[in-house]
């Protein structure tokens, strides 16, 4: 094979493995931010359940640094969570139907049960560490992704093209 060939065997080969950890980003384990601060990706559980969602992040010391939960629910309405047998500060950001935040609740204090509420048309809601939103500078606007939200209504699509 002559040094042409090779040169776009190459090229083909790292535009494929470009594609596929496009898509290798938008996984069930994963959720991405993005907004005018930047992006970010945290390790995230999924609670889609009525039982996963009740009990969240219930009675843990510690999580990693980029890690939370995704509460996914079917359809959006109005949420309050509180943080009832909660150890850990939490950053709730709750977003609609096609993934935008539209508010970010910082460090709700551990043992609260104060409700917190989300507001109306919210379908998830992603728990981090206290502190991370106004680290990174996640706020109203910033857009969630992750194939929980149908793709079709998607403000920020898990479909790399």
């Amino acid at each position: 094979m002559g040094k042409c060939h090779r040169l776009i065997a190459s090229v083909c080969v790292a535009l494929a493995l470009a594609a596929g950890s496009a898509r290798a980003d938008c996984q069930g384990d994963r959720v991405s931010l993005r907004g005018d601060w930047g992006s970010a990706s945290f390790s995230a559980e999924i609670a889609g359940t009525s039982e996963e969602r009740a009990k969240g992040l219930m009675f843990r010391e510690t999580m990693p640094r980029f890690s939370g939960m995704l509460f996914v629910y079917d359809s959006p309405r109005q949420v309050a969570f509180w943080m009832r047998n909660t150890l850990i500060p939490l950053d709730m950001i709750f977003a609609d139907a096609r993934g935008v935040v539209q508010r970010v609740h910082a460090n709700a204090r551990p043992l609260d049960e104060t409700p917190i509420p989300g507001g109306p048309g919210i379908q998830y809601v992603l728990e981090i560490n206290g502190g991370m939103a106004a680290l990174l500078g996640i706020d109203a606007g910033s857009q969630l992704q992750h194939p929980a939200i149908d793709q079709a209504l998607a403000a920020w699509s898990c479909d790399p093209s």
